[in-house]
């Protein structure tokens, strides 16, 4: 069965957090790649931003539904939501706009498992860890690639 190390790309484009997210769009732009890892100063994964956090930047914003009752207001959808959402979308920088909530994968990860994970939890750009460090990206275009038998 193939794995995670088979499949994916060794060789990642990475950014810092303080990118700016029109920078970021040139790289994604200019690679053809959906998404990448954003590392520290200390090159740890601390986030993976894609072509999805800078499409965000560009909706509309959500209102939350409220009811009055008694000179009270109350919301009926959690707060934060509203407040990750006007984040992304005034955000200047890969940090402000990248998912900081990190799903991966090791380099032992079956294929199968790795597509189920992309299916199910809607994630396109999963980075690859040996330990800590960050070998490899996995990217909806290498499954395509490995399907293709490329």
């Amino acid at each position: 069965m193939l794995t995670a190390k088979d499949i994916m790309t060794s060789k990642v484009i990475t950014v810092k957090p303080d990118l700016s997210v029109e920078k970021l769009a040139e790289i994604l732009w200019e690679n053809k790649i959906s998404g990448v890892p954003v590392l520290d100063d200390n090159d740890t994964l601390v986030a993976v931003v894609t072509e999805n956090d800078l499409i965000d930047q560009t909706k509309k914003i959500h209102i939350p539904s409220v009811i009055t009752l008694l000179d009270s207001v109350f919301f009926l959808e959690s707060g934060g939501k509203m407040e990750k959402q006007i984040k992304k979308i005034t955000g200047s920088t890969v940090g402000d706009i990248g998912t900081e909530k990190l799903i991966s994968v090791t380099e032992e990860t079956p294929l199968n498992e790795i597509a189920t994970i992309m299916a199910e939890k809607r994630v396109h750009t999963l980075p690859v860890l040996s330990g800590e460090k960050l070998v490899g990206v996995v990217g909806k275009s290498d499954i395509i690639r490995t399907v293709a038998g490329k």
